[in-house]
Protein backbone atom coordinates (compact mmCIF):
# COMPACT_ATOMS: atom_id res chain seq x y z
CA UNK A 1 0.00 0.00 0.00
CA UNK A 2 2.77 2.46 0.88
CA UNK A 3 4.49 1.84 -2.47
CA UNK A 4 1.47 3.33 -4.23
CA UNK A 5 1.68 6.90 -5.54
CA UNK A 6 0.02 9.49 -3.28
CA UNK A 7 -3.26 10.15 -5.12
CA UNK A 8 -4.08 6.46 -5.58
CA UNK A 9 -3.26 5.86 -1.94
CA UNK A 10 -5.41 8.84 -0.85
CA UNK A 11 -8.36 7.65 -2.98
CA UNK A 12 -8.24 4.18 -1.43
CA UNK A 13 -7.98 5.60 2.10
CA UNK A 14 -10.81 8.09 1.46
CA UNK A 15 -13.13 5.42 0.03
CA UNK A 16 -12.45 3.06 2.96
CA UNK A 17 -12.85 5.81 5.56
CA UNK A 18 -16.13 7.01 4.04
CA UNK A 19 -17.40 3.43 3.85
CA UNK A 20 -16.77 2.91 7.56
CA UNK A 21 -18.27 6.31 8.45
CA UNK A 22 -21.35 5.40 6.45
CA UNK A 23 -21.52 1.99 8.13
CA UNK A 24 -21.30 3.58 11.57
CA UNK A 25 -24.06 6.03 10.68
CA UNK A 26 -26.20 3.12 9.40
CA UNK A 27 -26.19 4.36 5.83
CA UNK A 28 -27.38 7.90 6.52
CA UNK A 29 -24.66 9.39 4.29
CA UNK A 30 -26.32 7.75 1.31
CA UNK A 31 -29.42 9.88 1.65
CA UNK A 32 -27.49 13.09 1.03
CA UNK A 33 -24.44 11.94 -0.93
CA UNK A 34 -25.59 9.02 -3.12
CA UNK A 35 -26.53 9.91 -6.70
CA UNK A 36 -30.31 10.26 -6.83
CA UNK A 37 -32.18 10.75 -10.12
CA UNK A 38 -33.14 14.31 -10.94
CA UNK A 39 -35.95 15.14 -8.55
CA UNK A 40 -36.46 16.29 -4.97
CA UNK A 41 -33.48 14.36 -3.54
CA UNK A 42 -30.97 15.25 -6.27
CA UNK A 43 -28.22 17.73 -5.42
CA UNK A 44 -25.39 18.73 -7.81
CA UNK A 45 -22.59 17.55 -5.49
CA UNK A 46 -23.95 14.01 -5.74
CA UNK A 47 -22.37 13.75 -9.22
CA UNK A 48 -19.06 13.36 -7.39
CA UNK A 49 -19.82 12.20 -3.86
CA UNK A 50 -21.64 9.03 -4.96
CA UNK A 51 -18.30 7.64 -6.18
CA UNK A 52 -16.98 7.55 -2.60
CA UNK A 53 -19.91 5.54 -1.22
CA UNK A 54 -20.29 1.78 -1.62
CA UNK A 55 -23.17 -0.65 -1.19
CA UNK A 56 -21.28 -3.23 0.84
CA UNK A 57 -17.87 -4.53 1.81
CA UNK A 58 -17.49 -6.68 -1.32
CA UNK A 59 -18.43 -3.70 -3.52
CA UNK A 60 -15.78 -1.60 -1.79
CA UNK A 61 -13.19 -4.40 -1.92
CA UNK A 62 -13.56 -5.02 -5.66
CA UNK A 63 -13.41 -1.32 -6.50
CA UNK A 64 -10.40 -0.67 -4.28
CA UNK A 65 -8.64 -3.74 -5.67
CA UNK A 66 -9.14 -2.32 -9.18
CA UNK A 67 -7.83 1.06 -8.06
CA UNK A 68 -4.82 -0.65 -6.49
CA UNK A 69 -4.13 -2.80 -9.57
CA UNK A 70 -4.45 -0.13 -12.26
CA UNK A 71 -4.37 3.32 -10.64
CA UNK A 72 -0.81 3.42 -9.40
CA UNK A 73 0.69 2.67 -12.80
CA UNK A 74 -1.40 5.32 -14.54
CA UNK A 75 -0.58 7.89 -11.85
CA UNK A 76 3.15 7.20 -12.22
CA UNK A 77 2.94 7.86 -15.97
CA UNK A 78 0.60 10.86 -15.93
CA UNK A 79 1.49 12.53 -12.65
CA UNK A 80 -0.76 13.23 -9.69
CA UNK A 81 -2.61 16.29 -10.96
CA UNK A 82 -3.70 14.95 -14.34
CA UNK A 83 -4.47 11.52 -12.86
CA UNK A 84 -6.77 12.98 -10.20
CA UNK A 85 -8.52 15.23 -12.75
CA UNK A 86 -9.03 12.20 -15.00
CA UNK A 87 -10.40 10.02 -12.18
CA UNK A 88 -12.86 12.68 -11.01
CA UNK A 89 -13.94 13.48 -14.59
CA UNK A 90 -14.68 9.79 -15.20
CA UNK A 91 -16.70 9.63 -11.97
CA UNK A 92 -18.77 12.66 -13.02
CA UNK A 93 -19.28 11.37 -16.58
CA UNK A 94 -20.42 8.01 -15.18
CA UNK A 95 -22.87 9.88 -12.94
CA UNK A 96 -24.22 11.94 -15.85
CA UNK A 97 -24.75 8.78 -17.89
CA UNK A 98 -26.56 7.16 -14.97
CA UNK A 99 -28.84 10.21 -14.63
CA UNK A 100 -29.67 10.04 -18.35
CA UNK A 101 -30.46 6.33 -18.22
CA UNK A 102 -32.60 6.56 -15.08
CA UNK A 103 -34.52 9.48 -16.65
CA UNK A 104 -35.15 7.43 -19.80
CA UNK A 105 -36.29 4.26 -18.01
CA UNK A 106 -38.09 6.06 -15.20
CA UNK A 107 -36.18 4.40 -12.36
CA UNK A 108 -35.92 6.12 -9.00
CA UNK A 109 -33.11 4.61 -6.94
CA UNK A 110 -29.76 5.89 -5.70
CA UNK A 111 -26.42 4.97 -7.29
CA UNK A 112 -23.19 4.49 -5.34
CA UNK A 113 -19.68 3.28 -6.11
CA UNK A 114 -16.42 4.12 -7.82
CA UNK A 115 -16.94 1.61 -10.64
CA UNK A 116 -17.58 4.23 -13.32
CA UNK A 117 -14.33 6.02 -12.49
CA UNK A 118 -12.56 2.66 -12.49
CA UNK A 119 -13.80 1.81 -15.96
CA UNK A 120 -12.31 5.08 -17.20
CA UNK A 121 -9.11 4.15 -15.38
CA UNK A 122 -9.08 0.76 -17.11
CA UNK A 123 -9.18 2.56 -20.45
CA UNK A 124 -6.29 4.81 -19.41
CA UNK A 125 -4.31 1.75 -18.28
CA UNK A 126 -4.90 0.06 -21.64
CA UNK A 127 -3.75 3.18 -23.50
CA UNK A 128 -0.62 3.58 -21.35
CA UNK A 129 0.29 -0.12 -21.30
CA UNK A 130 -1.12 -1.72 -24.47
CA UNK A 131 1.15 -4.78 -24.24
CA UNK A 132 0.57 -5.52 -20.56
CA UNK A 133 -1.24 -8.82 -20.00
CA UNK A 134 -4.19 -8.90 -17.59
CA UNK A 135 -5.60 -12.09 -16.08
CA UNK A 136 -9.24 -11.55 -15.03
CA UNK A 137 -10.74 -13.65 -12.26
CA UNK A 138 -13.50 -14.79 -14.59
CA UNK A 139 -12.81 -16.03 -17.19
CA UNK A 140 -9.20 -16.81 -16.22
CA UNK A 141 -7.86 -16.15 -19.71
CA UNK A 142 -4.80 -13.91 -20.05
CA UNK A 143 -5.40 -11.03 -22.45
CA UNK A 144 -3.67 -7.81 -23.39
CA UNK A 145 -5.02 -4.73 -21.63
CA UNK A 146 -6.84 -3.24 -24.67
CA UNK A 147 -8.58 -6.58 -25.32
CA UNK A 148 -9.51 -6.80 -21.63
CA UNK A 149 -11.10 -3.33 -21.71
CA UNK A 150 -12.94 -4.06 -24.96
CA UNK A 151 -14.33 -7.34 -23.61
CA UNK A 152 -15.45 -5.70 -20.37
CA UNK A 153 -17.04 -2.82 -22.31
CA UNK A 154 -19.01 -5.22 -24.52
CA UNK A 155 -20.09 -7.27 -21.50
CA UNK A 156 -21.30 -4.11 -19.74
CA UNK A 157 -23.24 -3.02 -22.83
CA UNK A 158 -24.91 -6.42 -23.21
CA UNK A 159 -25.76 -6.64 -19.51
CA UNK A 160 -27.07 -3.07 -19.52
CA UNK A 161 -29.30 -3.61 -22.55
CA UNK A 162 -30.65 -6.97 -21.36
CA UNK A 163 -31.02 -5.88 -17.74
CA UNK A 164 -29.50 -9.18 -16.63
CA UNK A 165 -27.93 -7.94 -13.39
CA UNK A 166 -30.45 -5.82 -11.54
CA UNK A 167 -28.94 -3.31 -9.14
CA UNK A 168 -25.74 -2.81 -11.16
CA UNK A 169 -25.28 0.50 -12.96
CA UNK A 170 -23.92 -0.89 -16.22
CA UNK A 171 -24.49 2.32 -18.13
CA UNK A 172 -22.61 4.27 -15.45
CA UNK A 173 -19.65 1.98 -16.14
CA UNK A 174 -19.97 2.76 -19.84
CA UNK A 175 -20.25 6.46 -18.96
CA UNK A 176 -16.92 6.20 -17.15
CA UNK A 177 -15.37 4.60 -20.23
CA UNK A 178 -16.81 7.32 -22.47
CA UNK A 179 -15.65 10.05 -20.10
CA UNK A 180 -12.16 8.57 -20.03
CA UNK A 181 -12.06 8.47 -23.83
CA UNK A 182 -13.24 12.09 -24.11
CA UNK A 183 -10.76 13.28 -21.49
CA UNK A 184 -7.86 11.60 -23.28
CA UNK A 185 -8.98 12.95 -26.67
CA UNK A 186 -9.25 16.50 -25.27
CA UNK A 187 -5.88 16.22 -23.55
CA UNK A 188 -4.26 14.91 -26.73
CA UNK A 189 -5.89 17.68 -28.78
CA UNK A 190 -4.59 20.33 -26.36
Amino acid sequence: MFALPPVTQALIVANCAIFFLDSMSRGSLGMAFALWPVGPQFMPWQLLTYAFLHGGLSHLAFNMFGLYMFGGDVERVWGARRYLAFYLFCAVSAGVMQLIVTALVGGYYPTVGASGALFGLLLAFARCFPYRVVMPIFPPIPMRAPVFVTVFGIVELVLGITGTQAGVAHFAHLGGLAGGYLFMRFWRWR
